[in-house]
């Protein structure tokens, strides 16, 4: 299904840019590109391409995080028994194993507990509190959730147990009220960046510490890795100092440090360097696997093991996981397709049925977005009639904002405005589904239906040379905040086209007299009969790329948006 994009290419001030492409020693096209991420003088520039580490922000800027290491460091003083508690995805996985990793090496009595998924749920919950409490816990530091769970906070300091909250959720007006509460949307916060996730809050405790108290073996920056694992799947904005934590957490990747990951390569069958795509797309969903269809403990366990044989063994059964969540997810995918034809004109997809995984909903919730560009809510009923769900949203859509306005429909609800989660019954899941087809009616607007293109230059393919390509090398890491650069040319001419592999599209174009050069354009395979026009000439939108084959480098042009160019 091709769908029509919109096209906005950047304005700039040109005279400024080129000052900046003179005072980098770049290109113009470079330049643009930095300007484009509000990069507009030479220090910031510099800052921004900088390949230094650090630590980023004083960590003690973050409210309540002098109250949460003194009570730590008591904790291990008198030898109390601590449990992090997580959330079961990368950034909930990540973040409880290096508390725990950290945390043991000081000597900490500490043990983790990542609630199961479809037995318990998100968060908080009470059999997992009295547990805890049975097992003499004293002291429990939650990541990546916590910030609405009043009633099991509340329960939990009345059996004897201090919490700590750290989490990156927003919230309404209700302040959950633990021992220490750690957020970054706290109306109190003097934090400047309030882009971290929830493996960057674990980091930012751990560095508060050692600050204070310091450390043994072990240092802070020994677990960038898993801040930039956490960072990428939790689709962070990688500005500010998330840009430092994922290229250094990337460069530990990139050097083997931790077994774990090691293995996880290794089954993967990652040879090269890994970028932060390769998190996004190859090492995350395997490590998530393990939530969405067993139990998330075996991601902490795999990313804080220290025996290579441990690790293999954990990384293959989490592949395997991995396998079958995508067998899964692509049935469901398909139902849910089902449901959206019959509704096409809705603003909003609202859509569930018994029996299907709710491990899966959320995954399958993004591909209906990046399908119809709609915000999508897709739900799971268990035998009970209890439907657990994940909401995703495109840009300029606040999802969480949609379903504050249905709250009277649902059992609970959070999240972000791109993405959120909610807890619904059968019965009243048709009402739900009409509050958000009211609200998305008033709140999505023609412009927010058609997909936007965001072109960071125009320009003639001659210019798409190594030195370019070079220099876009340097803007890494890629991500949320900072996309990979597009750039567009107009009214080139096509010699070659085919289809290769999964619908893919190949193309050999040439622009205004350049050399011939390669396009791909993955599943852009519908578009090959359009192609057959005598004269006509495409605008092509891509990303200048090498292609690494068969022991060769060449420049390709990986295609985001093809049309027909006005005129022809």
């Amino acid at each position: 299904m091709m769908t029509k994009k919109h096209w906005i290419t950047r304005s700039v001030n040109q005279e400024q840019v080129l000052a900046l492409a003179e005072a980098m020693e770049v290109s113009p096209i470079t330049a643009k590109v930095l300007w484009g991420r509000g990069v507009r003088d030479s220090g910031h520039a510099r800052q921004w391409l900088s390949n230094g580490g650090g630590s980023g922000h004083d960590p003690f800027l973050l409210p309540d995080m002098e109250k949460c290491v003194d009570r730590l460091e008591r904790a291990i003083r008198q030898k109390e028994r601590i449990c992090f508690y997580g959330d079961y995805d990368v950034d909930g996985i990540s973040a409880t194993s290096l508390h725990l990793s950290f945390f043991r090496s000081l000597g900490a009595h500490a043990e983790v507990y990542i609630p199961h998924r479809q037995e318990e749920g998100y968060g908080l919950n009470e059999r997992a509190i009295r547990k805890l409490a049975d097992c003499q816990v004293s002291l429990m530091l939650t990541a990546d959730c916590g910030t609405t769970s009043h009633q099991e906070i509340a329960l939990a300091q009345r059996l004897g147990i201090d919490v700590i909250v750290t989490d990156h959720h927003q919230f309404q007006d209700d302040v959950p009220q633990p021992f220490a509460f750690i957020n970054p949307y706290r109306s109190d916060n003097l934090y400047p960046f309030q882009g971290l996730c929830s493996g960057g809050l674990a980091y930012k405790v751990i560095h508060a510490y050692f600050k204070k108290y310091g450390g043994r073996d072990v240092v802070p920056e020994d677990g960038l890795d898993l801040v930039a694992l956490s960072s990428v799947a939790d689709v962070m904005p990688l500005r500010d100092e998330n840009r430092v934590f994922v290229r250094e957490g990337l460069r530990h990747i990139n050097e083997g440090r931790r077994c774990g990951i090691r293995a996880l390569k290794q089954v993967l069958g990652i040879a090269g360097s890994c970028s932060a795509s390769t998190i996004g797309f190859r090492l995350a969903p395997v490590i998530n696997a393990a939530g969405r269809l067993a139990h998330a403990e075996l991601g902490v366990r795999l990313l804080t093991s220290g025996s290579d044989e441990e690790a293999l063994s954990l990384a293959q059964k989490l592949e395997h996981m991995n396998r079958q969540r995508r067998e899964i997810e692509q049935e469901i995918f398909e139902e849910a397709k089902a449901c959206v034809e019959e509704a096409r004109e809705s603003p909003v997809i609202v859509v569930g049925k018994p029996g299907w995984h709710v491990g899966v909903v959320g995954i399958v919730a993004s591909r209906l977005v990046e399908r119809y560009h709609r915000p999508a809510v897709v739900v799971a009923f268990d035998q009970d009639g209890m439907g657990k769900g994940s909401a995703r949203s495109v840009p300029g859509y606040n999802v969480f904002d949609s379903l504050a306005q249905c709250q009277e429909h649902l059992l609970a609800f959070g999240g972000h405005p791109a993405a959120a989660g909610v807890t619904v019954s059968f019965d009243s899941f048709s009402r739900f589904q009409q509050k958000m087809f009211e609200v998305a009616t008033g709140n999505m607007t023609s412009e927010l239906k058609i997909p936007v293109l965001d072109i960071d230059a125009e320009i003639n393919l001659s210019e798409v040379q190594p030195r370019l390509l070079k220099e876009f090398d340097a803007l890494d890491p890629f991500g949320m905040g900072n996309p990979e650069p597009t750039l567009s040319a107009l009214g080139v001419t096509v010699l070659e086209k085919r289809i290769v592999g999964d619908n893919h599209l190949k193309l050999v174009v040439r622009h205004n007299g350049s050399v011939p050069i390669e396009c791909i354009g993955f599943r852009m395979g519908e578009w090959l009969p359009t192609l057959n026009g005598a004269g006509r000439q495409y605008d092509v939108a891509f990303i200048p790329e090498i292609n690494r084959w068969k022991g060769y480098d060449r420049i390709q042009l990986r295609m985001r948006d093809l049309r027909i160019c006005e005129g022809t």
